[in-house]
């Protein structure tokens, strides 16, 4: 895969190597955005109409193909919904996590292909823009920077640009959702904490990514809903079972009430430590 070199380039070469089932192309200057066969504009989904219904057809053939039944609308919606801003959180934190660089994207400057065999999880173009740095950093030279005091401005920058770039998308399917505002915040919530707490365990670096998503968001930072959530249960040998309160619901119960997961807000503590056992003798 040929990416052009930037700011970020080092942190999604560290992520394709650690997960290689998610695609990140680096568009060059003046390089057209990839159009055909499932690739969309972020724009358009935030536009709704013909493209967003096209986008949502996929999963709703998903739902029927794989349970053998129709999902709710809204329930459809929310599934495409999360497979589109669950790796694009990624684009913003992974920089911000390993190389300490938060890249701001606008719609206009993303394009998204779930089809590719190549990446399961998804393909993402995108064209770099302006990032945010610390002053400490060698790139806070370049002419692209925005250099911030401390750590904190960093982390406060993170929650500006990914709000900046799922607001619009947010507004594109709500109407197409059950529930709106707080919640459709509560969602993108749990992408940014869910994705990048995944992906540095890839890395080795769980531990880590546990601290600083608490730092990140630890409660009242609106748009978004709640803390990063991690807590720890007991087992019933007396272990340490490591878990989070999801702000949100997937919705995947009204396909499958039995099988919530540990996090749903809809499993109680019983069923949930549970649930984190068997995944743990698994």
């Amino acid at each position: 895969m040929l990416m052009s070199s930037s700011a970020v380039t080092d942190a999604y070469t560290r992520l394709a190597e650690a997960f290689p089932g998610l695609g990140i192309t680096e568009l060059s200057s003046g390089q057209p955005a990839p159009t055909g066969g499932g690739w969309v504009d972020a724009a358009a989904l935030a536009a709704g109409g013909a493209t967003l219904e096209a986008f949502l057809a996929w999963d709703d053939a998903q739902v029927r193909r794989d349970y053998g039944r129709r999902a709710r609308p809204d329930v459809v919606a929310s599934f495409g919904l999360h497979r589109y801003t669950w790796p694009a959180c990624l684009l913003i934190t992974v920089p911000w996590f390993l190389s300490r660089r938060v890249p701001r994207y606008d719609v206009t400057h993303v394009s998204f292909d779930r089809t590719s065999a190549d990446f399961p999880v998804g393909h993402l173009a995108v064209r770099p823009t302006t990032f945010t740095c610390l002053p400490d950093d060698p790139a806070s030279a370049l002419p692209d920077a925005r250099v911030v005091a401390d750590e904190e401005a960093l982390r406060a920058e993170v929650r500006s640009s990914v709000a900046a770039h799922l607001e619009p998308v947010l507004s594109g399917f709500g109407p197409r959702m059950r529930r709106r505002g707080r919640a459709l915040w509560a969602m993108a919530t749990d992408e940014i904490v869910e994705s990048l707490h995944y992906t540095a365990g890839l890395l080795g670096e769980q531990g880590r990514a546990v601290r600083e998503l608490e730092l990140l968001l630890p409660g009242a930072t609106r748009p978004y809903v709640g803390s990063a959530a991690f807590r720890e249960l007991t087992g019933p040998a007396g272990e340490p079972l490591p878990t989070r309160d999801r702000a949100s619901c997937c919705m995947f119960y009204t396909l499958d009430p039995e099988d919530t997961c540990p996090t749903c807000p809809r499993t109680c503590e019983a069923d949930r430590v549970a649930k984190l056992v068997a995944s743990a003798t698994s």
